[in-house]
């Protein structure tokens, strides 16, 4: 087994090895419903500490119906400096074009998701949402409509975009996400399904590395070194991370729960930790409950 990752209580004791955060929302700093306990207190002292704080979030939607949904649930706009958006990356993506396989999307596109994400293209007047893949050239896919709703309800929607030869443009990479300590089904699995169809897929957020140079821009070019990226995903956080070359904390009491045979708020054994550890690729520097200060 490799060296432990240690466990910590809080973000005191190693706050001042950094300058700038990059925190994951759902699962990190909220439910989906309402923050997590101590988190407002948390960003708060690393507010009083001089910290600079970028959320981003693998959200299939723009930073304006982020912000808020976030202060709808307390979390204010004076407790961090900049926020990013998975939906955003793909928004801004959709508008400039400024690659081959973005520029080569025709007009009409086939929404999978919910209404709720409809700002990732409404307002892109050289975009038309059409209501049947039979009509598509390309589909964007922000998830599910309901969170009752499982891969098996979407199959035969998928197989026939897959027939048809539709890229697929995928604004939420994550697989599931915490909703109201529940785990909800979310466009990367989709997303995930329709690659395995034979399907061409682009992916927008979290652990690609475009949303990562974002979220250095917003900080203010900060040293890598000096970035500490929260998560709870050793897929999505934890490998971008990674990749960034940033130091990274798992929060344990999100997605990873189950495994780990913890709850939320709640450590999990150093011999638990190491074997979800050893069964992924992806590797924090250290881990905690959740995002708390003490």
């Amino acid at each position: 087994m490799s060296h432990p990752v240690p466990l910590l209580p809080g973000l005191a004791g190693i706050a001042d090895r950094y300058d700038g955060f990059i925190l994951d929302l759902w699962g990190v700093v909220h439910d989906g419903i309402r923050p997590y306990d101590g988190v407002v207190e948390c960003l708060r002292a690393l507010r009083a500490a001089g910290k600079r704080v970028c959320l981003l979030s693998n959200a299939p939607r723009r930073i304006q119906a982020a912000a808020a949904k976030l202060t709808a649930m307390g979390v204010t706009p004076d407790l961090y400096d900049a926020l990013y958006t998975s939906g955003e990356a793909s928004f801004e993506a959709l508008r400039d074009r400024n690659d081959a396989w973005h520029a080569a999307l025709g007009p009409r596109l086939f929404h999978i998701g919910p209404p709720r994400d409809n700002d990732v293209y409404d307002s892109l007047g050289d975009r038309a949402r059409v209501d049947s893949p039979e009509e598509a050239d390309f589909v964007l896919n922000t998830g599910i409509d309901d969170y009752d709703e499982t891969l098996v309800d979407y199959a035969p929607l998928l197989q026939r975009c897959r027939n048809l030869g539709l890229p697929m443009l995928c604004a939420n990479p994550d697989l599931v996400v915490v909703i109201d300590d529940r785990l909800v089904l979310c466009a990367g699995e989709l997303a995930r399904h329709y690659g395995e169809l034979g399907g061409d897929v682009r992916y927008h957020g979290k652990p690609h590395a475009p949303v990562y140079r974002r979220c250095f821009d917003l900080l203010g070019g900060l040293p890598p070194g000096r970035i500490l990226a929260v998560g709870d995903s050793l897929r999505t956080d934890i490998a971008g991370a990674n990749a960034a070359g940033i130091d990274s904390l798992l929060i344990t009491g999100g997605i990873h729960r189950e495994e780990l045979g913890t709850v939320l708020g709640q450590l999990p054994g150093p011999a638990e930790l190491g074997r979800l550890l050893e069964a992924s690729p992806h590797r924090p520097t250290c881990a905690a409950a959740g995002l708390r200060w003490d």
